[in-house]
C-alpha cells in the first residue's frame, strides 16, 4: 500500500504532500479559483507523472540495450476536455530528447514497451487519454 499525506499550508488552496519517505509536492489551484500559483495543479501532476514513469522505464530498457545514453528530457503537452463536472486528457503527446549514441530503432522501441507496456502511469491513462509519443536524437561522443 501506498500512502501520501497531505497539509493545507494556507487559507487558500495551497497544499504540500507528502509521500512515506518524505519526498514533497506543492500543489495550488489556479487564481480564478482562489488559488495563488505556489504551486502545480493536480492535472498536471498527471502530465509529469507520465513523464517520470515513462522517462524512469526508457533509462532502463535503454540501458539493457547497451546503448549509450548520456541524458535525456521529455516534454509533455496534454490537451483537456471538459466533461460534465470534470476534465480529463483528451490527447497526451510525449516528446523525448535523448542524447548519446542510440541508435533510433533501439530508442523507438523502448518508448513503444514504455508507454505500451510499463508505464503505469500511462495504463491508467489510457481508458480515456490518446497517447502518443515522438523523439529526436542528439548524437554526443562525450
Amino acid at each position: 500500500m501506498t500512502q501520501i499525506t497531505m497539509k493545507r499550508l494556507n487559507k487558500a488552496m495551497h497544499f504540500k504532500a507528502t509521500n512515506e519517505t518524505g519526498n514533497s509536492i506543492e500543489m495550488d489551484g489556479s487564481p480564478d479559483i482562489g488559488g495563488e500559483n505556489k504551486g502545480v495543479r493536480p492535472m498536471e501532476l498527471l502530465l509529469m507523472g507520465v513523464a517520470g514513469c515513462s522517462t524512469i522505464d526508457i533509462v532502463m530498457i535503454l540501458k539493457k540495450m547497451r546503448q549509450e545514453l548520456m541524458d535525456i528530457d521529455v516534454k509533455v503537452d496534454g490537451e483537456k476536455e471538459k466533461a460534465d463536472t470534470y476534465s480529463f486528457y483528451k490527447t497526451i503527446h510525449a516528446h523525448y530528447i535523448l542524447t548519446g549514441n542510440v541508435d533510433p530503432k533501439k530508442a523507438e522501441k523502448a518508448i513503444a514497451l514504455s508507454i505500451e507496456k510499463y508505464c503505469s502511469v500511462s495504463k491508467a491513462l489510457e481508458p480515456m487519454s490518446k497517447i502518443t509519443t515522438s523523439f529526436e536524437i542528439i548524437n554526443n561522443t562525450i
